[in-house]
């Protein structure tokens, strides 16, 4: 079954879903770009591994999967301490790291037969919306941005910090960013809300090659039925957080109830 959303399914946004719907959603969005780029283009998928350091004292992270150790090699014995009136050398342990390994996937267009990096696709994550994550991915942003290439983000989740321009964004509950190599600083900003379809977004190319167009609402779909989360989310239960308010709440409640069998 498809979603009962006509856009943006805001289940999705879900901790429980995102971590397999972006995947998901990469690998579709790469087929609708091949599927619009001349023959001499070519889409390929990318990962990002970040280490992030996840907040365990608030009960928000997880037990990380990798713990490192800043200096592997024990030193000499330290000072002695008295300990029940007799001198005690110490036991020398290590001092650790918690470690969060993520792995972010992204789009690359290149133009053949070089493979020169055209553009740069991403879809933002709670990983680069907040936290250690988000100024890893600002690095990572500041560097393409100084480059001649391309870069469009989509940004499908509604919690977390929004990108920042030089001025306050549209309203809207969903964003699309395209920064054209040629036309830095300026980035093209598409909003749209709950209500609406993923938009048909331009992709820009090489010169003289002009822009393609680029079907998210078909990608979306097609993210969908792969992933079956039909069978997965709950839509007799609220929207995950943040809310919606007045009338949208309203529209995805109802939205929702309408999927529930």
């Amino acid at each position: 079954m498809p979603s009962p959303f006509p856009g943006m399914d805001p289940y999705l946004e879900s901790p429980t879903q995102w971590s397999d719907f972006h995947p998901t959603f990469i690998q579709a969005w790469r087929e609708a770009v091949a599927e619009r780029l001349p023959r001499n283009y070519f889409a390929r998928v990318g990962e990002d591994v970040v280490l992030i350091a996840p907040d365990l004292r608030r009960g928000q992270g997880r037990e990380p999967d990798v713990l490192v150790s800043r200096d592997p090699q024990r030193p000499g014995g330290g000072s002695t301490a008295i300990i029940g009136g007799m001198r005690v050398s110490p036991m020398t342990l290590a001092n650790i790291d918690y470690v969060d390994p993520h792995t972010e996937a992204f789009i690359e267009v290149v133009r053949l037969p070089e493979q020169e990096v055209v553009a740069v696709l991403e879809l933002l994550s709670p990983t680069n919306k907040s936290g250690d994550g988000r100024g890893f991915y600002f690095e990572k942003r500041q560097q393409l941005l100084r480059q001649k290439v391309h870069i469009v983000e989509l940004d499908l989740i509604r919690a977390g910090r929004r990108l920042r321009l030089d001025r306050p964004l549209p309203p809207g509950d969903y964003y699309a960013f395209v920064s054209h190599a040629d036309r830095r600083p300026y980035c093209d900003v598409y909003p749209w809300t709950v209500r609406d379809s993923l938009p048909i977004l331009p992709l820009p190319l090489l010169a003289p090659d002009e822009d393609v167009d680029i079907d998210l609402s078909k990608a979306l779909k097609v993210a969908y039925q792969r992933g079956q989360y039909d069978r997965l989310v709950r839509y007799d239960q609220p929207a995950p957080a943040p809310s919606f308010a007045g009338e949208d709440a309203e529209w995805v409640a109802k939205t929702a109830q309408g999927a529930v069998i």
